[in-house]
This record gives C-alpha cells, structure tokens and sequence, in this order.
C-alpha cells in the first residue's frame, strides 16, 4: 500500500488517501507524538477497511511525518 496524497487539516489532524481505497479518504490525529487512524469515509467503491489494512496506513503516515519511532515506543500494540 502507497500513500497517494495527504493533506494538512486544523486541530493537529490530517487527511491522507492511499492506492488500496482511493475513494475514501482517511483523517488522522495527534495522539501523544505520534499520530492514529480517527476516522475513516468510506466509500462504497473501495473494498472494506480492515483492521490490517488501517495499522498499515499508521505506519506509512507516522513514517512520512518523521514519527515512525513514537508509534512503535506507544504503550498499547494492538
């Protein structure tokens, strides 16, 4: 999975949309220094968001802002 693009949104959030689900776009928040899935908009044109697939746009999202090592330290891995 590749992020196709992100964008910057107020209240320490961001949205990003990804190769797997182009057509639903997802808003991360800052959580700690680190940041997490809030929500996702689904789109009936996407396959279903699985709880796989959401832990891999953390990851590619908190490695492109640089904070790849505060997600992997956070206290709860699911």
């Amino acid at each position: 999975m590749q992020m196709i693009d992100h964008s910057y949104l107020k209240r320490q959030a961001m949205k990003a949309w990804f190769d797997e689900y182009p057509n639903s776009p997802v808003i991360f928040r800052v959580i700690g220094h680190y940041y997490f899935v809030y929500r996702v908009y689904w789109s009936e044109n996407d396959p279903i968001v699985d709880r796989e697939s959401l832990i891999e746009m953390e990851l590619i999202l908190n490695k492109k802002m640089g904070t790849h090592d505060a997600y992997l330290s956070r206290r709860r891995m699911v």
